[in-house]
């Protein structure tokens, strides 16, 4: 189970070989024209849909037949493995897998939201080596690290981290000025879509990067953004702009932590919500393909990429196939 600040989910898989069985999610409600939500709503939300959540899961397990019989549980407690990370909303899903367990008498695994990302990510597009460059942009996290795989989660060097707004914050904030639904990803890549990129169009808008080493900072661009809306330039065209931004930024971030971290590692895995976008997905390939010698870039899929609880499911399963096998 995973209770991030947008996000209930939960999800099942099997413990021979981990496979995914079911997966149920439900995002919080957002006021139109909020910019997010405060932690005591937020807590108050999960807590009303984890049930909802809980029972639509069953609802895909009967619906194939199964039955569970449950040997371990997972939540994620944090937003990221440090001691210092700490949101409160992950008590929700924290304290109902444990009461769970309990009542099961089966053992819970205690890992954090960021390792689960990564985890989802794997079982999609796993690498080919225990140690990888790791990419988490979500509104809470732009982080770039080396990750290496571990029994009970991963180990993870962070490299380089958001130094005052995160790319998901960027695309919230600028979707919200243009009144588009929260989280506003989706909506924002529709909306960009409909950019006109073409050589007969005078639209050459673009949006600086601004980085330092593998630190994105995306105060600047915002500001930039907001501007060009004031002057007039068509939402499309910025909404086009704030996706070539974030994927230029991530690209060189992924180069500088390459070339100046670890310089055997070629295997990158991109995770977290802003991972879901087309533009950048497409971007951030290209560019790391023509700079980085046998670079192998890799993402979840859009509907893994998001907030889930299928990494915390696997975590949750290795732990369970180590104490096996031990």
């Amino acid at each position: 189970m995973d209770t991030s600040n947008y996000t209930t989910s939960v999800c099942a898989v099997s413990a021979e070989q981990g496979e995914l069985l079911a997966s149920a999610r439900m995002l919080l409600p957002v006021t139109s024209g909020q910019r997010g939500l405060r932690q005591s709503d937020a807590l108050f939300f999960h807590v009303r849909q984890l049930p909802l959540v809980m029972g639509e899961l069953m609802e895909q397990l009967h619906a194939k037949g199964i039955v569970p019989e449950w040997v371990m549980a997972g939540a994620s407690v944090r937003p990221r493995p440090y001691a210092s990370s700490y949101m409160p909303v992950f008590q929700a899903g924290t304290n109902f897998i444990t009461a769970m367990a309990q009542a099961l008498g089966i053992p819970v695994v205690r890992t954090t939201h960021q390792e689960g990302h990564l985890a989802a990510a794997e079982y999609f597009v796993p690498a080919q080596g225990a140690r990888f460059v790791a990419v988490h942009i979500s509104g809470g996290t732009s982080d770039v690290m080396l990750a290496e795989r571990t029994e009970f989660g991963y180990k993870i060097d962070l490299v380089g981290e958001g130094m005052d707004l995160h790319a998901g914050q960027f695309v919230d904030r600028i979707g919200v000025r243009l009144g588009l639904s929260f989280p506003a990803g989706p909506a924002l890549e529709q909306l960009a879509a409909m950019a006109v990129r073409d050589e007969e169009s005078n639209s050459d808008f673009t949006l600086p990067s601004s980085i330092h080493g593998a630190k994105m900072s995306f105060s600047g661009p915002l500001s930039a953004a907001m501007r060009a809306l004031d002057a007039g330039v068509p939402a499309p065209d910025v909404a086009y702009a704030v996706q070539m931004c974030i994927a230029t930024s991530v690209a060189k971030a992924v180069e500088y932590c390459i070339r100046h971290g670890d310089s055997d590692v070629r295997e990158v895995v991109v995770a977290g919500g802003v991972a879901s976008n087309a533009v950048i997905r497409e971007h951030v390939t290209d560019r790391l393909e023509r700079r980085v010698r046998n670079v192998r870039v890799r993402f979840a899929p859009p509907e893994f990429a998001r907030d889930n609880a299928l990494g915390v499911a696997r975590i949750a399963w290795r732990r369970y196939s180590f104490l096996r096998r031990g």
